[in-house]
């Protein structure tokens, strides 16, 4: 809940038309024509924040209405997010004709009282300084608050046995734990929200119970000893202990302009979005953008023009109705342990549980969905014919034709997670332990995909050379995760989840050999992966909160288990706060993803990481190595995952758009308890128009 705190005072526009100056705004904002108001152009709020005369820097003004966007058919809200230069003044761009909240947000301050106010109006804000630390860093991203945890030290883990110090199997040090605290408790939702900030280690204990799936990952990390952890950390928050400060955004972090809309509702759980095809983001401009309801089984669908945001069900074959909850592998919100309790039980109603879209160039909308229950027995015949040792995977695949609005299943023999097509217009597919899997397009008949199916699919098997002779000898399991196409050479790359430190793969269609790398000590936690322009692959580190570019022509030998290439890596430490006592960084990044066609203005091969953790977007500017982050102030919580980037106009900064969505699970930690999805401009300076 917003603090209202701080007056304001409105100083209303000048009566008379005024050339295409800011007057109290500041200077010329490098924006158009056509405005008669001090702001600039007519669809804009403007104006100066200061406490006690003096001009605030770096703070976010926010203007909210529930006139503009619906979601569902029902009144949704609508936030568009600015921040102010160095004098104070903001601009904000480009509003629909509606009355909106406006407000002030920022580091060391309480929020301000909304004012009322529509475009056309300039809107001065008088801040005032937080009263005292609690109250300034109850706004502060959850991986600063994440930051106060005390790791064990060294010697308390039981190194190289197989259990023992009350610690799971494998948490040998504290890489290993940040690893795998990460990796499997923030896999959903950040810690360090205020909806984690438990006062005890009972209170942890209560709470990991409510979800099955979590329960069992606080049982492998060592569940009494975790508990110890937390509830110290909660209780030294609970009597008054609070983060460092983090610093406001500065030079081209005051450029942005975020503009949300509300999709879903409290139990939607959207993960990825999808505007346009990433091998030419200027395809469907203007366009809507869909997501995945992981939750409830929809496809989601934002126009970003009407501002309506709607659902389309997912289906799934031969009236298969299992949810999630009932089949083995996860159970979330509503699916407790035999001993644990919850308030929404039932709450994701989902056999399909789609996962990832990816747009091709033909208006369909790709996603790994579950058509049918899982298991060897469940896969169609010509799955083991072909190969009698497939053991199949959770989801398979299906797609959404926007032309024609009917979605076509599409059964596999391996299982689906996220997807990528490479240059040729094939779909690689991640999510199997054991295969790399391909979908051949053109080989599916739209009218028959169930007679196509079996010709329109491959899968290889994941053996690696491991002694040099050229031959795969050694089987390489892991969870496949994340997967891109090298647009150089063509070769495919997963982040695989096995183990610490974790490991990427490549396969090369052309010779159908495997070749496995993992990060350099003191490195590690790859999940997403991406590709840049020049062939280097990139990854952000999830564990140890670094961007990773990997160049194989440099390395030295190829064949290996993993170890064989630690020339190949270059590594940049993402700024951020430190675990208390260490140098250990306590951000998280869910995936990557590389702005190879500088869609937003940042420079080609950009590479973004998710500030999963940190409210943010971690940008990286690889000619300049060079950290720009995107805060996301409001609502707290903004969990992302994948990205996507689409150019709308070439010739505008307001053209060009990253595309975000809430990711986060459950949407009840998040402070609205709703979901969005939101583009992000880059403008000249931070009050272009």
């Amino acid at each position: 809940m917003r603090m209202k705190l701080i007056s304001v005072f409105i100083v209303l526009c000048c009566i008379f038309a005024l050339p295409l100056i800011y007057g109290g705004c500041g200077g010329n904002g490098g924006g158009g024509g056509g405005g008669n108001t001090r702001c600039g152009d007519a669809d804009d709020i403007c104006g100066n924040v200061s406490t006690n005369g003096s001009p605030e820097a770096g703070v976010w003004v926010i203007a909210e209405s529930f006139e503009v966007a619906t979601n569902d058919g029902d009144p949704g809200r609508f936030i568009k997010t600015v921040v102010t230069d160095s004098d104070g003044n903001y601009v904000l761009p480009d509003l629909p004709d509606a009355m909106y909240d406006v407000w002030v947000r920022g580091y060391g301050l309480v929020d301000s009282d909304p004012v009322q106010a529509s475009p056309g109006d300039e809107v001065d804000l008088e801040g005032v300084e937080a009263a005292t630390p609690q109250e300034a860093a109850a706004i502060f991203p959850a991986n600063y608050w994440f930051s106060l945890v005390e790791l064990p030290d060294e010697g308390e883990f039981p190194g190289t046995g197989p259990e023992g110090n009350g610690w799971g199997l494998g948490m040998t040090s504290q890489d290993a734990l940040i690893s795998t605290s990460k990796g499997g408790c923030e896999l959903c939702h950040q810690i360090g929200t205020q909806a984690t900030r438990l006062p005890n280690a009972a209170a942890f204990d209560f709470g990991w119970k409510k979800a099955a799936t979590m329960s069992g990952t606080a049982d492998g990390i060592g569940r009494e000893n975790w508990a110890a952890v937390l509830g110290d950390w909660g209780g030294r928050i609970a009597g008054g202990e609070v983060p460092p400060t983090p610093p406001r955004p500065s030079g081209k972090e005051r450029n942005f302009v975020l503009t949300m809309w509300e999709w879903g509702d409290l139990f939607t759980y959207a993960h990825d979005e999808v505007a346009t095809d990433k091998r030419n983001p200027s395809l469907y401009p203007d366009g809507p953008v869909w997501g995945v309801d992981i939750g409830n089984d929809h496809l989601l669908k934002l126009d970003p023009i009407t501002h309506e945001a709607t659902r389309i069900p997912v289906p799934t074959r031969n009236g298969f109705d299992t949810p999630w909850c009932d089949q083995p592998g996860f159970a979330t919100l509503g699916c407790p342990t035999p001993d644990g309790t919850t308030a929404y039980p039932g709450a994701y109603q989902n056999p399909a549980n789609p996962h990832n879209p990816m747009m091709d160039d033909q208006g369909r909308v790709w996603i790994t969905t579950q058509i049918r229950p899982e298991g060897i027995e469940n896969l169609p015949d010509f799955c083991l014919e072909r190969d009698p040792g497939i053991t199949g995977g959770h989801r398979q695949m299906g797609y959404y034709d926007t032309n024609t609005q009917e979605f076509v299943l599409i059964d596999t023999c391996f299982g689906s997670h996220h997807l990528q097509f490479d240059s040729d217009g094939n779909l690689w597919i991640s999510g199997d332990s054991n295969n790399f899997g391909v979908i051949y397009p053109d080989l599916l008949d739209p009218d028959d995909p169930e007679g196509t199916e079996s010709q329109a699919q491959d899968w290889w098997r994941i053996i690696v050379d491991t002694d040099g002779d050229g031959e795969g000898d050694t089987p390489a399991p892991g969870f496949n995760y994340g997967i891109i196409s090298n647009p150089v050479d063509g070769s495919i790359w997963t982040g695989v989840l096995a183990g610490f430190p974790g490991r990427i793969t490549r396969f090369d269609p052309a010779t159908e050999k495997f070749e496995t790398y993992s990060p350099p000590p003191g490195s590690y936690l790859p999940r997403g992966i991406d590709a840049d322009t020049e062939g280097n692959i990139w990854t952000c580190l999830a564990g140890s909160s670094e961007v990773a570019k990997f160049d194989r022509s440099q390395c030295a030998q190829t064949w290996g288990t993993g170890d064989q290439c630690p020339e190949g890596w270059t590594l940049w430490t993402v700024p951020g706060p430190n675990f208390k006592g260490t140098d250990k960084r306590s951000d998280y990044h869910y995936y990557v993803w590389v702005d190879q066609h500088n869609v937003l203005g940042l420079g080609e091969n950009t590479v973004v990481c998710n500030g999963t953790g940190s409210d943010s977007l971690i940008a990286f500017l690889p000619q300049t190595e060079e950290f720009v982050r995107v805060r996301i102030p409001y609502p707290l919580g903004a969990y992302q995952r994948g990205l996507d980037g689409r150019i709308d106009n070439p010739n505008s900064w307001k053209g060009r758009k990253w595309w975000v969505d809430y990711g986060i699970d459950p949407i009840l930690h998040t402070e609205l308890q709703q979901g969005f999805v939101f583009s992000v401009q880059y403008r000249p300076d931070p009050l272009a128009h």
